[in-house]
């Protein structure tokens, strides 16, 4: 896939990510993306893990079940996010 197809998932994912995951995240549309980026990938490895049983690198197409994949992915890295940066901050 493209760059211009990483950002454009991205910035979906990330988008839809931070509107679902309660609470309020920084970060900007830069940090959205990056955070959507990173979302596939953890999104697509796990989709392949359960598939496949495989641990490997794999990111989702720029489609709706991509979309979904990345999300779902996304999600995860916030919640890690937040928890990495609220015991930094304690």
């Amino acid at each position: 896939m493209n760059i211009l197809a990483w950002i454009v998932l991205g910035l979906i994912a990330g988008a839809i990510a931070k509107a679902i995951y309660p609470g309020h995240q920084g970060g900007g549309v830069l940090g959205t993306i990056i955070l959507g980026i990173i979302g596939a990938f953890i999104g697509g490895s796990l989709g392949v893990f359960f598939s496949t049983g495989n641990l490997t690198l794999a990111a989702p197409t720029l489609s709706i079940p991509g979309i979904l994949v990345a999300v779902i992915g996304a999600l995860v890295a916030v919640f890690l996010w937040n928890l990495l940066t609220r015991r930094s901050a304690v």
